[in-house]
C-alpha cells in the first residue's frame, strides 16, 4: 500500500522554529516529527510513503533521508507553488508515483489511528473514497461530516453554528482512495481537495468511518507541548514508549545526569544531555540530546531541542527552545515562549510571557 503525505506548509504558527525548518522536521521528543507519521504507516502495513513536499523540502529529506530501516521506503514529489489538498495528489499521480488505490494523509497530525480498519472498511463498502472521522467534544471549530448509518456521506457543513450541530465527528485527514478521483483535480493550481472534490463525491461513492483513538493537530506551540506529554505519557501509540517507563520518565544511556539532580514526571533525557547538580526537571520535560542543563537550573513543562545549554539557577517553565539556544545564567523565561535556534537570552533577563525570539537573536 502506498501513501501521499502532505507535507508542503510553512507552519506559521509554530515560528519563530519554523523559520529555520519546516514543521514535519521539527524534533518531537526524540525524533522528526513526521517520523510518527511514517512509523504509524508502517505499523499498518505501508511499505511506500510519498512526501509532497513545498517549503524547505531539502531539509525534510535530509532529516528523514529514503528510507526507514524495517519501514517504509520514502519518496519526495515538491510543489514548486503552493497546490493546496488536492493539487499534490495530482502532481503526484501526473509524475507516476501513484498506484490504483493509495492513502493520503495531513501531515499536521500526530495520531494512532487505526488505518488497517479504515482501509478493510474502504474495500469492503466499495468505495471510490473513505475519509476517517474522528469525533470531537467541540465542533464549532471544525467541518462537520455528516453521515448515514452505513457509512455513506450526505454532506459537509464547515464551522457551524451551535444550533446546526448534529454529529461530533470532523474530517480526521486521513483518505483511502481511488485512482479515479485523480481525474477530477484540475492540474497545475491550488486546489482543495475539502471544498472542490469530495462535494463532487457525495453520492457517488464517498463514505466515513468512525475512528476512535488519539489524534491531534500540533500546528500550535500549545499543542506540540501536549503532544509531547502525550508521548511520554503513552497516551498515544508511539515507538517512544520503549524509552520510558510507566512514569514516563527516559534517561538514556548515556546522559549524564548529576544525583543530586531532581527529575519528577514525564521526563526524556536524550543522549550526550547533561543535568547539572541539584537542577529540577520536571514535572513534564525533554532535554533533547546534547542540550545542558545547568546547575541549580529548573526546566518545568518545557522542551529543549538538541544542543541547548541552560545556565546555571536560570528557569525555564512552559517554553519551547529551538536547537542551539542559551539561556543565561539566572534568566527566566516564562510559560508560552517559544526561542528560536541559535537564540540567547542573556543572564538576569526575565522574558515577558509568550515572548518570541528569532533565531539567532538575543534578548538583553
Amino acid at each position: 500500500m502506498q501513501a501521499l503525505v502532505l507535507v508542503g506548509g510553512e507552519g506559521t504558527r509554530l515560528r519563530p522554529l519554523t523559520l529555520t525548518r519546516p514543521k514535519p522536521a521539527l524534533p518531537l521528543v526524540d525524533r522528526p516529527f513526521i517520523r510518527y507519521m511514517v512509523d504509524w504507516l508502517g505499523r499498518h502495513g505501508v511499505s511506500e510513503v510519498v512526501m509532497a513536499c513545498g517549503f524547505r523540502a531539502e531539509d525534510l529529506r535530509a532529516s528523514l533521508g529514503d528510507s526507514i530501516p524495517g519501514g517504509p521506503t520514502i519518496r519526495y514529489v515538491e510543489e514548486r507553488e503552493p497546490l493546496g489538498t488536492a493539487g499534490p495528489i495530482r502532481l503526484a499521480a501526473d509524475e507516476g508515483l501513484l498506484g490504483e488505490r493509495f492513502l493520503v494523509l495531513n501531515g499536521d497530525v500526530l495520531t494512532d489511528l487505526d488505518l488497517t480498519a479504515h482501509m478493510r472498511a474502504h474495500e469492503e463498502r466499495g468505495a471510490v473514497a473513505s475519509l476517517a472521522l474522528y469525533p470531537v467534544e467541540d465542533p464549532t471549530s471544525y467541518g462537520l461530516v455528516r453521515r448515514r448509518d452505513d457509512g455513506e456521506v450526505l454532506g459537509f457543513l464547515e464551522k457551524p453554528d451551535p444550533s446546526e450541530i448534529d454529529t461530533d465527528e470532523v474530517n480526521a485527514g486521513a483518505y483511502v482512495l481511488e485512482r479515479s478521483v485523480v481525474d477530477l483535480i484540475p492540474p497545475g493550481r491550488m486546489v482543495s481537495i475539502e471544498r472542490e472534490i469530495f462535494p463532487k463525491l457525495v453520492g457517488n461513492g464517498l463514505y466515513g468511518l468512525r475512528l476512535d483513538g488519539y489524534w491531534m493537530d500540533i500546528g500550535t506551540p500549545e499543542r506540540y507541548l501536549q503532544a509531547s506529554w502525550d508521548i511520554l505519557e503513552r497516551r498515544v501509540q508511539t515507538e517512544v514508549a520503549d524509552r520510558v517507563g510507566e512514569s514516563g520518565l527516559g534517561i538514556d544511556e548515556h546522559a549524564d545526569v548529576d544525583p543530586s539532580a531532581a527529575l519528577e514526571g514525564a521526563v526524556l533525557v536524550d543522549s550526550g544531555a547533561v543535568v547539572g547538580a541539584n537542577a529540577k526537571v520536571g514535572p513534564r520535560a525533554v532535554i533533547a540530546r546534547d542540550a545542558e542543563v545547568g546547575e541549580g537550573a529548573v526546566v518545568e513543562e518545557s522542551v529543549l531541542h538538541p544542543g541547548c545549554t541552560i545556565g546555571e539557577g536560570a528557569t525555564v517553565r512552559g517554553a519551547i527552545l529551538g536547537s542551539g539556544a542559551e539561556i543565561g545564567e539566572g534568566a527566566t523565561v516564562v510559560p508560552g515562549a517559544v526561542v528560536g535556534e541559535e537564540a540567547r537570552i542573556e543572564a538576569g533577563v526575565v522574558l515577558e510571557p509568550d515572548a518570541r525570539v528569532e533565531p539567532g537573536g538575543v534578548a538583553a
